[in-house]
């Protein structure tokens, strides 16, 4: 797939990936899970530089789920001492290209350090404006939705929302991608074909794009090939075809 492939007129506004198969792509190798984390690490700045050379003004990337604390400790220790190292070595290249950083999650989760550099991250990059990078860390699209819950009830019981004003606009207000745009474009890798609890309100028109290509594989070529075929479906939102048309 090529570059000149791409219609430049019909790109998805926000792209969201599930980053899947690091740990297989190791033991395929007959190597450690650790060395298929760094991979996938060198995967994420590939694809990350790809979207702000094709301007695509929205990037979330599902890096650690509610659902990971379960992994064995020494595991969850590495992917925390990974992402601090990656935070730190990118931040340079994070203004130079123009990209703001968020995140989404239970960042009270992670370790004290790890937030507050989180923290510097979004502080020195919230100006930037070519592209907004999202990690998902300690995210979970069912607790969020809990919380979500919770809120506008106790805005309810306080009178600071009448019931009958709740809508999905006040729903959206009170999500953690409440400055985002819905998902457009939901590529999973690795082969596996479930949406393992991420960003399910958001994606509700989402194209679905799965490969089985392992995340620390997946390349230029393979996001090109993804927005081809969001370009190549019709999305018609409810409508019929003779409507959208």
């Amino acid at each position: 797939m090529s570059l000149l492939e791409i219609d430049k007129e019909n790109l998805p506004r926000h792209v969201a990936v599930i980053m899947d198969g690091n740990g297989r792509w190791a033991k395929k190798k007959g190597q450690r899970r650790e060395n298929g984390h760094r991979a996938g690490r060198k995967a994420v700045k590939r694809i990350v530089e790809s979207c702000a050379e094709l301007k695509i003004k929205n990037l979330t990337l599902y890096a650690f789920s509610t659902e990971n604390w379960n992994r064995p400790k020494v595991e969850i220790d590495f992917l925390m001492q990974l992402l601090l190292l990656s935070l730190k070595d990118e931040l340079k290249n994070l203004n130079k290209n123009n990209i703001k950083f968020e995140t989404i999650g239970n960042l009270d989760r992670l370790p004290k350090k790890i937030s507050n550099y989180l923290l510097k991250v979004k502080e020195q990059t919230k100006n930037n404006s070519a592209l907004t990078l999202t990690l998902a860390l300690s995210y979970g699209s069912r607790s969020e939705i809990v919380n979500v819950v919770r809120e506008i009830s106790d805005k309810v019981k306080n009178n600071i929302i009448s019931l009958k004003k709740i809508d999905e606009s006040v729903i959206n207000d009170h999500l953690y991608t409440r400055h985002l745009p819905d998902v457009d474009l939901l590529i999973r890798t690795s082969g596996e074909k479930r949406i393992s609890n991420f960003l399910l309100w958001q994606i509700a028109y989402a194209e679905l794009y799965f490969t089985k290509k392992m995340w620390p594989d997946f390349g230029k070529e393979d996001l090109y090939k993804a927005i081809i075929s969001y370009q190549n479906r019709e999305r018609r939102f409810g409508k019929t075809s003779e409507q959208v048309k």
